[in-house]
């Protein structure tokens, strides 16, 4: 196909001036479409071709014939559910249940001696159901923005339910677009349930449906955000909001508060540090002095009870035993002759025991 393209640039164009060579067609999806380009069968050496031009595509060709007749069956090419063939006096262009996709530029050629006429062209739009959308607008910021700060951007869709044809729920894509960046990126999706609708009082037919995307924003979130409302074969787009977010400025009055505030904090804490200190040093000091006291009270306890015991050692009183014997007649002849021992006490720890006669 390709080649069949550069080799089509090599040749040099013209244009037949006694026919109206362009047109617009709209047709729904699933309709058929049948495109015709009259051909003469006089020309000899002549070729035609259909050709199909779609945005940032290169172009397709989708059929060609021999343009004078010839007793052979005619040519029949099919790409798809898109047939090319010939017919008596034209070349035919028929395109079976048209979809979206088939939305483009249709160009018939003739290539005569290197040289090419544009014979007929076509500009094919096929449309599916209306969604019935007359507008989708987007809400601008009116406070600055910070770092940190929650951020919510709304999309507002107006449609008109008379109009609607179809029965698609819409989708909303949020994207973002940023300075640095050559396309925009997607950030976020929405369903049909994410949303908030009301119909309008002055016209009942009229409905407004607001979708709302939030975030905590930083510096890196600095872009064009666009929402997107795709529903019934097309895509809508908002006219985007754009989010600047600032860095706040530190005056120079705020510098000299802040360096304030610092230097006061500063002196409360080593006021405090020195009032702790002196707080445990005289906890240290009485510690001790109470300390000494106690061991010159326990001292001179221990001075007393010793005391005490002395006294109470003095005091003892020594005392000697006397024991009084009684003789009888039938003890002396008893004992006439035994030695009786007899114990005197002379103090009430210690004693003595010795013999005596009798």
């Amino acid at each position: 196909m390709l080649t069949i393209f550069y080799i089509l640039l090599l040749i040099d164009f013209g244009r037949c001036s006694d026919h109206q060579i362009f047109d617009a067609k709209n047709v729904a999806v699933g309709q058929n479409v049948t495109l015709n380009c009259s051909r003469d069968h006089r020309w000899l050496l002549t070729n035609l071709f259909w050709i199909r031009l779609v945005s940032q595509s290169f172009p397709e060709v989708l059929g060609s014939t021999i343009s004078h007749n010839l007793n052979i069956s005619p040519t029949i090419e099919k790409t798809h559910h898109i047939t090319t063939k010939q017919e008596p006096g034209t070349f035919v262009l028929h395109i079976n249940r048209a979809q979206l996709s088939d939305t483009a530029v249709y160009y018939c050629i003739k290539v005569r001696e290197r040289k090419m006429t544009f014979l007929k062209g076509t500009f094919l739009r096929v449309k599916g159901p209306d969604p019935g959308i007359t507008g989708v607008t987007q809400d601008f910021l009116s406070n600055p923005v910070h770092p940190g700060d929650p951020v919510t951007l709304q999309c507002s869709v107006l449609s008109n339910s008379e109009n609607r044809t179809c029965t698609e729920d819409d989708r909303v894509y949020w994207y973002r677009a940023k300075p640095d960046e050559s396309h925009p990126s997607l950030i976020y999706s929405q369903g049909h349930n994410s949303y908030d609708c009301e119909w309008s009082p002055e016209a009942p037919s009229q409905q407004k449906c607001v979708y709302s995307f939030s975030r905590n924003v930083s510096l890196s979130d600095t872009g064009t955000y666009y929402c997107a409302v795709a529903t019934c074969g097309e895509i809508l787009f908002g006219n985007g909001t754009k989010l600047d977010i600032k860095v706040p400025v530190v005056h120079h009055w705020n510098l000299q508060k802040a360096n304030t505030v610092l230097f006061l904090l500063c002196v409360a804490l080593s006021i405090s540090l020195i009032v702790i200190a002196f707080l445990i040093y005289t906890m240290k000091e009485k510690h001790k002095t109470s300390a000494a006291a106690s061991l010159q009270t326990n001292t001179e306890t221990t001075r007393e009870e010793q005391q005490i015991q002395q006294r109470d050692e003095d005091s003892l009183a020594y005392a000697a035993p006397t024991f009084t014997k009684r003789n009888t007649r039938k003890a002396e002849r008893r004992n006439a002759r035994a030695t009786e021992k007899i114990c005197i006490y002379s103090d009430v720890r210690a004693f003595e025991c010795g013999k005596t006669d009798a």
